[in-house]
């Protein structure tokens, strides 16, 4: 289409992560999992580790319902000094005997260089989260590392922006990046963040790069992620990422979003007609 030939044509600081330079859609590949592709990939679990027993059970619901790939915060960036901040090692321990229990691919967060190197040991996908995105010191050292990376868009970030920091990864030698929209601030105070399904089909345009939604941290509020994750797949996201807790009144990070083992379960059967309609497979 012209319009796709006009603004992929404007110049952009960003060459790598450019559909200019790379027309093709990549492939991210996560394991057997592959970002881009035909399958919309769904990423679950729990917001952090809080204990083996609460981590293998919402693994358990998560292979159950076919999802391949499971999330949790060994460690956890937090707004305030006095909460909860994970496990740090012994979480990722835990997350490891859930995907050699459940053969399920393993996504967490690094916070840090030390926190790098141990996730990138542990995990098989690194996550940058949205408050590290311009931690351009960080950036260039996930560059180094050989693992795919799942970057979140900032609190405040354009998209130039954040395409930006995708650009520091692959300019410093790992192409294998997943950008993750998560919702913006704005002035809007009934939902956590403002979900930006319009970055969906803007990305796609300017980049080659896979996306996906979480609107869990986009709404704050169980009850609203389900039909922002349809959404989000009928704008044309590659995948999901879903906060899921056994007893989310009792999680120690983000309950209030957080879907019980049931939602859950639900949330996936009615992505499948949503796939169906747009010619996708879940």
């Amino acid at each position: 289409m012209s319009s796709v030939g006009q603004l992929s044509s404007e110049p952009r600081p960003y060459k790598l992560v450019s559909r200019v330079f790379h027309p093709e859609d990549s492939i991210i590949r996560v394991g057997a999992v592959e970002f881009g592709g035909p399958r919309i990939v769904v990423i679950a679990g729990p917001c952090a580790v809080e204990s083996r027993t609460q981590v293998l059970q919402s693994a358990a619901c998560v292979r159950e319902t076919g999802v391949s790939v499971l999330r949790g915060g060994a460690y956890k960036p937090r707004t305030s000094p006095y909460s909860f901040q994970g496990l740090g090692r012994e979480g990722l321990k835990i997350l490891d005997e859930a995907r050699q229990q459940l053969g399920l691919m393993v996504v967490t967060e690094a916070v840090d260089h030390e926190s790098l190197e141990l996730v990138a040991e542990w995990a098989d996908m690194v996550q940058i989260g949205a408050r590290n995105m311009q931690n351009f010191s960080l950036l260039k050292a996930v560059g180094s590392t050989k693992k795919p990376i799942l970057l979140k868009r900032g609190l405040a970030a354009t998209i130039d922006e954040w395409l930006m920091a995708a650009e520091y990864i692959a300019a410093h030698g790992n192409p294998n990046i997943v950008l993750c929209e998560r919702g913006i601030r704005t002035y809007e105070g009934k939902t956590r963040n403002t979900l930006d399904l319009s970055a969906i089909p803007v990305v796609k345009q300017l980049s080659h790069l896979p996306i996906i939604v979480d609107p869990s941290h986009a709404t704050g509020h169980w009850s609203w992620v389900a039909p922002m994750a349809r959404a989000g797949v009928a704008a044309g996201a590659d995948g999901l990422i879903i906060e899921v807790h056994p007893n989310p009144q009792e999680a120690l990070s983000d309950g209030s979003q957080s879907l019980t083992l049931v939602h859950f379960r639900e949330l996936v059967e009615s992505l499948r007609p949503v796939t169906h309609a747009i010619g996708r497979q879940l």
